[in-house]
């Protein structure tokens, strides 16, 4: 099992990056209900987010990324790092 973080950093001011917030959330939103994002939040310095992925390959991921407002917008990048989920929770 392949899991992945996407780590976004904020590209522009805090007022652009809030004007896009509320569609990346419906995106956020949308893409945990379909099962491809298991977690997502801010970071706690308020430099960007975090998004875990479900198992998925690391074309679906950049896919979550490319298609991500705030990717549209040039409000974050993101950098992905992958892992092999050798021990997991329960459901996972």
């Amino acid at each position: 099992m392949v899991f992945h973080v996407l780590k976004s950093t904020y590209l522009q001011p805090p007022d652009v990056v809030a004007q896009t917030r509320p569609a990346h959330l419906e995106f956020l939103k949308a893409e945990t209900e379909a099962g491809r994002l298991v977690l997502a939040g801010r970071q706690e310095d308020g430099s960007g987010g975090m998004l875990i992925t479900a198992d998925m390959s690391a074309e679906d991921a950049q896919d979550i990324v490319e298609r991500d407002p705030y990717t549209h917008a040039g409000a974050a990048g993101y950098e992905r790092f992958s892992f092999n989920a050798a021990v997991r929770a329960p459901g996972l």
